[in-house]
């Protein structure tokens, strides 16, 4: 069964070892916050800086291990349709919207759906860490480290399949910032499945 995200909110649910989470851009040009947790032990978190270093490289696709603060794999991406996503830069709030698009009455964000999804799982605003973003396009400069956040190049119903390589609580949003998603706020889809 596929599930919808509405946008601008988020959601929280149980993946266990092996199973399949696969996430759909349905209408395009829109990302993801994706954060896990070890189900057992939720000190337990998907690392941006861990998972970066041992792939080497700043993007990451098929084939690459999520790994966790503690060296640990938690997801590994089986099939990716779209190939650029960013682990690079925190999930948006309150304080980004003010910040960066001085908004006098913003919105919570990313984070602030991160939070509400997570707090039923004992997860509180403090452990929540640098998402995976599925689907998001960062450029950056080699050489000045400018970066410039770029429309999404996920087309319509194109999807990025992760395998779970632990129990995990898993959090995702359909992402509120305006910067990530062309300024069209939609819907993320993703469905849950047992490997074949």
């Amino acid at each position: 069964m596929t599930i919808r995200i509405p946008p601008r909110s988020g959601t929280a649910f149980e993946l266990k070892k092996g199973q399949l989470l696969t996430v759909f851009d349905p209408k395009g040009e829109q990302v993801s916050d994706l954060v896990a947790f070890n189900a057992h032990d939720r000190r337990e978190y998907l690392s941006s800086g861990r998972s970066i270093d041992y792939a080497g490289r700043m993007f990451l696709s098929t084939d690459d291990i999520l790994y966790s603060n503690r060296s640990v794999p938690m997801l590994t991406i089986v099939e990716d349709e779209v190939g650029r996503h960013d682990f690079s830069l925190t999930p948006c709030s309150r304080e980004t919207f003010s910040i960066i698009y001085g908004d006098e009455d913003p919105h919570h964000g990313c984070q602030g759906n991160l939070e509400m999804a997570l707090a039923p799982y004992g997860i509180g605003p403090d452990a929540i860490p640098i998402a995976f973003n599925v689907f998001m396009h960062v450029a950056v400069d080699s050489d000045s480290g400018e970066i410039k956040v770029l429309p999404p190049k996920s087309k319509p119903g194109e999807k990025t399949v992760f395998r779970a390589e632990m129990d995990l609580v898993v959090a995702m949003t359909a992402c509120s910032a305006g910067q990530s998603n062309n300024f069209r706020y939609k819907p993320i889809d993703y469905r849950v499945s047992d490997a074949a």
